[in-house]
């Protein structure tokens, strides 16, 4: 089971999002109180960094982002997600988040290997 598995299993139909290619989700900079799941399509997810330099990361069905948003209070996004496709997305609040890791202590450690495992394909990537 991963993370998107219990985000899955939680969601109620209102929290599962359509959105069309092109469709920002969110913006850099915006205020964050939610992370997504996707379930059908890719979102891209790109930022530019302190020294000017610009990045993006893909985020295909099956995974998770905007995670930070949960666990920090006054979380600002730090990067601009897009449908890079048509999608269909999970959308979990902090509630939500906090019932999942009360209910379902893995859910957390999910998350985090999720997490992980995106920062070293990036990590790995930009070493390309």
């Amino acid at each position: 089971m991963n993370a998107l598995d219990t985000m899955r299993a939680l969601a109620q139909t209102s929290e599962v999002r359509s959105v069309r290619a092109g469709d920002i989700i969110f913006r850099a900079d915006d205020p964050g109180s939610s992370m997504f799941g996707v379930l059908e399509g890719t979102v891209r997810l790109s930022w530019t960094n302190d020294n000017g330099q610009q990045g993006y990361e893909v985020i295909e069905a099956g995974n998770v982002f905007g995670a930070g948003a949960l666990v920090m209070d006054g979380h600002r996004r730090l990067s601009t997600a897009q449908a890079e496709n048509d999608c269909r997305l999970i959308e979990m609040n902090r509630d939500k988040f906090l019932f999942a890791v009360q209910e379902a202590p893995m859910f957390a450690i999910e998350l985090l290997a999720s997490v992980d495992e995106r920062l070293r394909d990036l990590k790995i990537t930009s070493q390309l």
